[in-house]
């Protein structure tokens, strides 16, 4: 059987550079998308050229998302997982008591909404020619209500975007995992989350990983992962 690929977008650090090294290591070749290409070299040189491949996109522009699929297609023959993982956060109040002013929150919902929905639009025609597997990393806070959170909103469209998928796919083979983590020490913490539990960016991987390695019988369709003593 040939070797498993998986194309994960986010791939430059964090969450999806960890979920990268543990999928190579257990035997996937990937596709690493970040806005630079340049940004996820280091980590193809980690990997090994012939494991990985950098690939510059923008999952919120359509061509860019669309270009990378093809480009995975052409240089390793085939799909078999996609990681809709890159997302962005920031601060807002609706009372205007502080957090990003207004005009900026359009790159947050097209970053974590459209974003997704168009890395899955682009990923699920060569998901079903394998039987493939598509993950979506939510939240915690895309479960919960967050007080004035507009990031909150975001993750809630991404749990309803993979119920919507999972629906779509049946009878395809295709299995859809919505993998939900709690705070995650990466880079779009704030200070005061910092000062509580947090989860290491491997341990998400490795919940990423174990839907990955179901058998093709089991579709495991959340996992809710979140550091010992968060409170939600």
């Amino acid at each position: 059987m040939a070797e498993r690929v998986l194309l994960v977008t986010g791939a430059s650090r964090g969450i999806g550079a960890a979920t990268a090294r543990r999928a190579v290591a257990a035997g996937f070749r990937v596709t690493l998308v970040a806005r630079k290409a340049e940004a996820v070299a280091p980590l193809v040189a980690e990997l090994g050229g012939e494991n990985a491949l950098a690939l510059a996109a923008d999952v919120t522009d359509w061509p860019s998302v669309a270009g990378a699929v093809e480009a995975t297609l052409a240089r390793f023959g085939r799909l078999d997982a996609a990681f809709a993982n890159a997302g962005i956060g920031m601060g807002v109040s609706f009372f205007g008591d502080g957090g990003a002013e207004p005009e900026q929150w359009r790159d947050l919902v097209l970053t974590n909404v459209y974003g997704p929905a168009i890395t899955a639009r682009a990923v699920l025609p060569a998901l079903a020619d394998t039987s493939g597997h598509l993950v979506l990393t939510g939240s915690i806070a895309g479960r919960y209500p967050r007080k004035g959170s507009l990031y909150s909103a975001t993750k809630w469209a991404v749990s309803g975007l993979a119920a919507g998928i999972r629906e779509e796919a049946v009878g395809t083979g295709v299995r859809v995992t919505l993998v939900q983590p709690g705070i995650t020490d990466t880079d779009i913490l704030t200070d005061e989350q910092r000062r509580k539990p947090k989860l290491e960016a491997d341990d998400v991987a490795r919940a990423v990983l174990y839907a990955l390695e179901q058998p093709p019988t089991v579709d495991v369709n959340e996992i809710m992962v979140r550091p010992t003593g968060q409170v939600l």
